[in-house]
């Protein structure tokens, strides 16, 4: 589960040259038509890839395979959730220099309505975060097809097919691995089932999710560039702090027992949308419910924010590691009382405090 997040930070890198990026400041958040006459937005436009909105709310998990020396990975977890009525958004995190925000939303681009695509984050301290729009779409009954493809550089250079049958998602991503091959080949695929929806309810029902709105005019955004890779808050056409309706929470952890913690270990914090355990039985079936999980450095004292957080009721557990499996197992040491409560309102500010203290049997 640690080395997920270390997965994308590799996808990312790999969808991007090392170009200094600058764009235009020209988003928008209106209905302006200044490049092409095109109808102002309304439910009955056509929004290339829209129906994506119908199938990606809820928290997914499943398997990355990976033919890279990555390797392969038992899980990845991600909680998408509406952010307005026109952008679904998750953010995620393994440790303190690497996390990965991805959001879909609806853009005016190439004279047309369409899904944009943006995934990144921070990567070993340093800020990548790339775009790409959808250029594929097939919709049937059985299943859904979205891909989606760099809009300065295209297909030839990266893609992400994003698949759903049912209750899966299977998302794929392809790269030429920096123009070093004649054409792009598979470089991870996300196969992940649908846990949970209930958490996601109250945004679609807050927002009337999914609506034909306009996110981000990106007409002219991406021109003159070498690809649609930005390095910097400064030179983003849509930064992470301008994402509506999210939160930060402040989780402080302190560990007395063990009464000395070897910093060599890892403490995992866990947030879920439901309790783990029930009285003090651990519930492994509400695993399902993890929405975001982070590795610190074991300390006696140590804190991590959770930002860009979707609002809503949430419970923390701690994990001091002492076996390195990852897992809740014997000898390791947990938070008690268990599954510390907290709620997160709208661009909110939380606090919660745990205290590992309790050795597993």
């Amino acid at each position: 589960m640690k080395q997920i997040l270390f997965l994308f930070t590799a996808t990312i890198i790999s969808l991007s040259t090392i170009t200094s990026c600058q764009n235009d400041d020209n988003s928008s958040d209106d209905n302006s038509n200044t490049d092409c006459d095109l109808p102002i937005i309304s439910e009955a436009t056509n929004v290339e890839g829209f129906g994506i909105f119908e199938k990606l709310s809820g928290i997914w998990n499943g398997p990355v395979f990976s033919p890279t020396p990555l390797g392969d990975y038992e899980e990845w977890i991600v909680d998408f959730r509406p952010i307005s009525p026109s952008q679904i958004s998750a953010k995620n995190e393994l440790d303190r220099l690497n996390e990965i925000f991805m959001s879909f939303f609806v853009v005016k681009y190439d004279c047309d309505y369409k899904i944009a695509f943006r995934n990144g984050g921070g990567f070993s301290g340093e800020v990548r975060n790339s775009y790409m729009i959808v250029d594929s779409v097939s919709e049937n009954q059985s299943q859904s097809f979205y891909r989606f493809s760099d809009p300065v550089s295209g297909g030839q250079r990266v893609y992400t097919d994003v698949l759903f049958k049912q209750d899966s998602l299977i998302m794929t991503t392809y790269t030429n691995y920096f123009n070093t091959l004649e054409e792009p080949t598979i470089h991870m695929t996300w196969k992940a089932s649908l846990r949970d929806e209930s958490a996601a309810q109250e945004a679609i029902a807050l927002f009337d999710f999914p609506k034909k709105e306009i996110t981000r005019d990106f007409s002219t955004t991406f021109n003159g560039l070498e690809d649609a890779v930005f390095y910097s808050e400064a030179s983003d056409p849509y930064p992470e702090s301008e994402q509506p309706y999210l939160g930060n929470t402040t989780v402080s952890v302190t560990i007395s027992n063990p009464s000395n913690p070897d910093p060599s270990k890892n403490v995992l914090i866990i947030i879920s949308t439901q309790p783990l355990f029930n009285g003090n039985i651990f519930q492994f079936e509400n695993l399902n419910y993890r929405s975001r999980y982070v590795f610190l450095e074991a300390q006696t004292s140590t804190s991590y924010n959770f930002n860009y957080m979707h609002p809503g009721n949430y419970y923390i557990n701690a994990l001091y590691d002492s076996n390195g499996d990852f897992n809740f197992t014997s000898g390791d040491f947990i938070n008690f009382p268990f599954d510390a409560p907290f709620t997160l309102t709208n661009t909110g500010n939380a606090n919660a405090t745990v205290d590992i203290n309790l050795m597993i049997p």
